[in-house]
């Protein structure tokens, strides 16, 4: 049995802020992730993607952001339970609150702090060709340099295919860009970049079948309006359709959810004594998605865990640069 003061489930971005900060407060504490690795989204989806939005860094390299916040985050020691999806809570006799993950692991807390972000994701498949997955096929990109020198397919409209496409160009044999629609969901200004990238942009099309022997060779390709079918060189498809997300375990623990998100006061308390949530996850009027805004919110998370778990304690941290090093 682990007893902490703190339980931070989920260790994307806005988890592992939480930990450190609750580690700043003095706050013994867990993560708990049903991932195998810590980084959530960034570490599953994007590793190698470029961030801009970080206050105080121009831009960040996904992996390099997620590496910062581990450094920080392990400067206080924090129990690590990886692999592990937070199943079942209840409420002890003295008013602590005890988890158990899918596992059997057991943890008591005085609070729990939910940056779960979209929960457990799940890509959607590619229509055609899923028999290559694992020799050819890709629903994540972890390292470019796997890419170098390949004829490669990227699949999808939205940010991250033409995020990996712009990426990839530089690096691969040829780029091409299928989609099912002439009109993409990406941002603007990257859909501009696109365009005069040498990337090779099919649209309307979708990927009809896939071919080779070992891996994949061939890719043909159709017109959505017209029904011609094209065959391309491929050696690397990235299949960037999106993900379905799922909250899991979380939707039985009595939280006030709306539309996959939890519900939230100015506190982040989630309405459940004890139970905050801070990131993507979390619902309130004007509520904005960005990592940024999550870091916020989840030193507002901790501050006010610590002063529910210890009445003694004050809200406010004190500045850290008051703090002996």
């Amino acid at each position: 049995m682990l007893d902490v003061d703190l339980v931070v489930v989920g260790s994307g971005p806005v988890g592992l802020y939480a930990a450190y900060y609750a580690g700043f407060r003095g706050m013994s504490t867990a993560i708990i992730d049903s991932l195998p690795e810590p980084g959530g989204q960034i570490s599953a989806l994007y590793p190698e993607k470029l961030i801009y939005d970080i206050a105080g860094l121009p831009r960040v390299r996904g992996r390099d952001l997620v590496n910062g916040l581990l450094e920080q985050a392990n400067s206080y020691a924090p129990h690590w339970l990886l692999g592990e999806a937070a199943e079942k809570v209840q409420r002890l006799d003295d008013g602590q609150l005890h988890i158990t993950t899918a596992s059997g692991v057991e943890v008591t807390t005085r609070s729990i702090v939910l940056a779960a972000g979209i929960g457990t994701f799940t890509p959607r498949p590619l229509p055609a060709g899923g028999e290559f997955v694992g020799r050819g096929v890709d629903y994540f990109v972890t390292e470019l340099a796997g890419y170098a020198g390949h004829d490669v397919l990227i699949v999808g409209g939205g940010d991250s295919a033409v995020d990996w496409a712009l990426a990839l160009r530089p690096i691969a044999k040829s780029v091409t860009l299928v989609h099912r629609r002439p009109q993409f969901t990406a941002h603007e200004a990257s859909v501009t970049e696109l365009r005069t990238s040498g990337t090779v942009i099919r649209t309307p099309f979708v990927v009809h079948a896939l071919s080779g022997d070992d891996g994949v060779r061939r890719a043909i390709l159709r017109d959505t309006a017209l029904g011609d079918l094209v065959e391309i060189d491929c050696t690397r498809v990235v299949a960037a359709l999106g993900f379905t997300a799922d909250l899991g375990p979380l939707a039985g623990w009595g939280l006030n959810i709306v539309d996959r998100h939890i519900v939230v006061n100015s506190t982040m308390s989630t309405g459940v004594p004890g139970i905050y949530a801070a990131g993507d996850v979390t619902e309130y009027p004007g509520k904005v998605r960005l990592i940024s805004v999550g870091f916020g919110e989840a030193a507002l998370a901790v501050n006010n865990a610590a002063v529910a778990g210890d009445p003694s304690a004050a809200l406010f941290p004190g500045h850290s640069t008051a703090t002996a090093v």
